[in-house]
């Protein structure tokens, strides 16, 4: 049956069935990364990123365009995790724009709320790169726009514009090379690809979950049970009893009554002896359990906890403590007057933690490679800054975005942020920091001091691969500079000394290491060494770092 047509119900369908269909895809997503590194998450940042959208669509009770716009586009702008997660926000934030007013959309505004989305994106990123997510968008884009006037039905146009960037994602290899040298397709084309699969398949009516949606906002301190919560805990009470045997039980009878409780609950304990048997389940019928022991003898020490109603109490503590904390902080902020000068940084491992506290750092952000900070993380961490010049060190390259982010929605701040890509930067950005400049001077300056800063990062591969022109087996130790791998090896400690070495060391002064949190120090001291000898004219700094999965960070500047 042809339709021309969709409205805010079908849309909202479409959209939570694009947010499923990459959730269900990420892990394989994440595996699409260039680098054969264990920190792959361009799929966990999309995905991230969507669902944060899909629970503030899960909370609306009164459906129309304008609400549902409201709700993907905050929920993803707040949401968003790394670049692949912000620019998909941006995409969902341009295309709401183009729809919010319309009570009904047919090919004509879709392909002009693409165009926007598109348009959005491609503004957000300072140097925007073809061959990645952009292009997928902007190609279906263009397609869109190309067959919206003569569209007769949403489903061949739908269907045309899939094909077409499904095509354009192919093609994504030849205008990267080094998608092409390492054998996959863009990651972030690839997550924007199953959104739009899911999408289709959410317009064509098919079958699909969505309950995980439904009163999850993740913005709200939520008391009540989540969904996901619900489902953790499948069988509500803990019962514990003795059965005081009339007889011993035969070997059969006991598997037989282990196998009854399998069948209604789990975590099952039974230990017998010829007198008693001490039974421990979870169910959600206790009193069915009871009946069964009893035709083997008395009960004894009958104890009935109700998991979900601690599970419940938990909740509720652990709201009340982060209202306690979020009323000390702002009291905090009211009795002291605001500073000139704050300052964010992302930080990863105790000792990195330590160095940036040590430097003046106000607010750190948990995360990095592993796990990028969204941007509502950032917007928390401001409101936890009491000064009006706040600077952010995203440390990270995949992070500049979101920051960035959330420097544009922070209205009563002036915020700053550094473009630092490791944490090496970040440390030399702080050292050049002087408060008597101004906040132009000091952006200028610890620009500066990052562009003199080379930054080796020392891991193992998950995966065989080419790449720079080197052959990558799984288990193999790389290091991975500021712009590829630098060295290829079998010992942590000789990748290390070989990735010093790739590096530029003509006129360096000093070579910084921060072993991980599986470095032993004596390993780290001993590297330490030899690079001394090895670069007589720098000096060698040596410090524990904890973080994880890099062996080794060394900077060299």
């Amino acid at each position: 049956m042809s339709k021309q047509t969709i409205d805010a119900n079908v849309l909202s369908r479409m959209f939570l069935a694009g947010a499923k269909n990459l959730e269900a895809k990420k892990e394989w997503i994440n595996e699409l990364n260039v680098f054969p590194v264990p920190d792959g998450d361009t799929g966990t940042n999309m995905t991230l990123t969507i669902m944060s959208a899909a629970s503030e669509v899960g909370n609306i009770s009164q459906m129309n365009m304008e609400v549902l716009a409201k709700a993907i586009s905050s929920g993803s702008l707040r949401g968003a995790r790394g670049n692949s997660g912000v620019i998909l926000s941006q995409l969902l934030r341009g295309f709401t724009r183009g729809v919010r007013m319309l009570e009904e959309l047919d090919a004509v505004a879709i392909a002009a709320a693409m165009e926007k989305g598109v348009e959005t994106a491609y503004k957000a990123v300072m140097k925007p790169k073809e061959g990645t997510i952009l292009t997928v968008a902007k190609e279906a884009a263009i397609k869109a726009a190309e067959i919206a006037e003569s569209a007769e039905d949403l489903e061949p146009f739908f269907l045309e514009i899939f094909d077409h960037a499904e095509k354009t994602l192919a093609r994504t290899p030849d205008m990267l090379p080094v998608l092409k040298e390492a054998g996959v397709v863009d990651s972030g084309g690839q997550g924007l690809l199953e959104v739009f699969r899911g999408a289709i398949d959410g317009f064509l009516g098919k079958e699909i979950d969505y309950t995980e949606f439904a009163g999850t906002s993740a913005g709200s301190a939520v008391t009540k049970i989540s969904p996901q919560a619900e489902a953790d805990i499948k069988f509500g009470y803990c019962t514990e009893f003795i059965i005081l045997l009339d007889k011993p039980l035969p070997d059969v009878e006991l598997h037989s009554f282990k196998k009854f409780l399998n069948s209604i609950g789990d975590s099952i304990v039974l230990v017998a002896d010829d007198e008693i048997v001490k039974v421990h389940v979870h169910t959600n019928h206790p009193g069915q359990a009871f009946e069964r022991a009893l035709t083997y003898g008395a009960l004894s020490r009958m104890k009935i906890d109700n998991m979900r109603e601690e599970h419940q109490e938990k909740l509720i503590k652990d709201a009340e403590k982060l209202a306690r904390e979020q009323e000390e902080a702002e009291a905090a902020k009211e009795t002291k007057p605001a500073k000139e000068v704050g300052f964010i940084s992302v930080s990863v491992g105790s000792g990195l933690s330590a160095i940036f506290k040590d430097l003046g750092v106000d607010y750190l952000i948990e995360g990095g490679q592993t796990m990028n900070p969204s941007t509502e993380d950032m917007l928390n961490a401001i409101d936890q800054v009491n000064a009006k010049t706040i600077y952010i060190l995203p440390n990270n390259k995949n992070i500049v975005l979101a920051a960035n982010q959330a420097r544009d929605l922070t209205e009563d701040k002036t915020i700053i942020v550094v473009p630092t890509k490791t944490i090496p930067q970040g440390i030399s950005a702080l050292i050049s920091f002087v408060p008597e400049k101004s906040p132009e001077e000091n952006l200028e300056a610890m620009t500066e001091a990052i562009s003199m800063v080379q930054t080796g990062q020392i891991t193992y591969a998950v995966r065989d691969t080419r790449l720079d022109e080197k052959e990558i087996h799984e288990g193999d130790i790389m290091g991975i500079g500021d712009h590829g791998i630098l060295a290829v090896g079998k010992g942590r400690t000789n990748v290390a000394k070989d990735t010093v070495a790739a590096m530029d060391t003509e006129d360096a002064e000093v070579i910084s290491i921060y072993f991980g949190e599986d470095v032993p120090e004596e390993e780290a001291q001993k590297l330490g060494e030899e690079l001394e000898a090895a670069y007589p004219d720098c000096e060698v700094e040596v410090n524990m770092g904890g973080q994880p999965i890099y062996y080794y960070i060394i900077s060299v500047e």
